[in-house]
């Protein structure tokens, strides 16, 4: 690889966030690692995302834009651009949220330290004020996940990091994608992935620093936002359920239980306060069947959350 040659590809999928991709954009340009391109996704977009994203290719070689006809998912959209990578390096950035500046840098870095397969950083949510978005603070449980740095580690080591299940936080080698590819046609693809090269890499990294402001939607619009809605909620409970059953066949019993505290103290209470009020009866049925299932589990009885956990949801 020459000196100018891109060592990372960022893969950046879109659907109707034309007021955010500018900034997503804008903070790819900002990297202090300048080796790098994107390739920016439009997701069958009904908004100007596409001529966003189309204007960038036209006017920076490093992006390249790609078009689905009509909205595939993040899934599939990462996907089609996962088939063109061919750089070392693959990262992710959702197009509505942003980078840090030294992000590309330190993640990349890492990597050509250690040799792992795999480097995962922390992460804050960003709140709209009614004028800016403003940071967060790192939510306790990406704290665990990522704090202090662990070098060449893996799952069994530190199963906290089973925690850390978004696409945008971490850089990977690309051959770890040989046989990986996201779930298409549902929400929350990202989290069996996450688990998937948890426990396919020879050895991942975990660093503290901050590579993602993830944005929080001011008018409640993002897919995380929604899980009153019965589809996403399904889609949901399976992404959960899939992660831990990744865990629980590459024999990370420890992985399974720091993920049972987390979704005991936080991902289960906001659901059975909405299925308590829920018009449709089919949304408590789904609820309870997803906590019979993870009841019968054998790590659920070392499960012990921490319920002021969820008070960091704020964060």
């Amino acid at each position: 690889m020459t000196a100018s040659a891109p060592l990372v590809t960022v893969i950046v999928p879109g659907h109707d966030i034309g007021g955010f991709a500018p900034a997503a954009l804008d903070s790819l340009l900002a990297q202090t690692e300048r080796r790098w391109q994107a390739i920016l996704v439009d997701d069958g977009s009904t908004d100007d995302t596409g001529e966003i994203f189309a204007a960038a290719a036209a006017s920076d070689r490093r992006f390249r834009a790609l078009t689905h006809a009509a909205s595939r998912g993040l899934g599939a959209a990462r996907n089609a651009a996962l088939d063109l990578v061919d750089t070392p390096l693959v990262g992710f950035l959702d197009g509505d949220d942003e980078l840090t500046p030294t992000a590309l840098e330190r993640l990349s870095g890492t990597l050509a330290e250690t040799g792992s397969d795999l480097v995962a950083g922390a992460y804050v949510r960003s709140r709209f004020d009614g004028e800016r978005y403003l940071p967060g603070r790192v939510q306790p449980w990406v704290a665990a996940a990522t704090s202090p740095a662990r070098m060449g580690t893996t799952i069994l080591e530190h199963p906290a990091a089973s925690a850390n299940i978004v696409a945008w936080s971490k850089m990977s080698r690309t051959e770890l994608w040989r046989d990986v590819r996201f779930p298409e046609g549902v929400a929350y693809e990202d989290q069996i992935v996450a688990q998937l090269l948890y426990t396919r890499a020879r050895a991942f990294d975990v660093i503290p620093d901050t590579v993602v402001r993830w944005r929080l939607r001011a008018d409640g619009t993002s897919i995380t936002q929604g899980r009153a809605q019965l589809r996403v909620v399904r889609d949901y409970l399976a992404a959960l359920r899939g992660g831990i059953r990744v865990l629980h066949e590459a024999g990370a019993r420890a992985a399974v239980v720091a993920r049972l505290e987390l979704i005991l103290a936080m991902d289960l209470p906001p659901l059975l306060d909405i299925a308590a009020t829920h018009p449709d009866p089919e949304y408590s049925a789904v609820v309870a069947s997803f906590v019979a299932d993870i009841e019968a589990l054998p790590e659920f009885g070392d499960a012990h959350p921490d319920p002021a956990l969820a008070a960091a949801l704020a964060w």
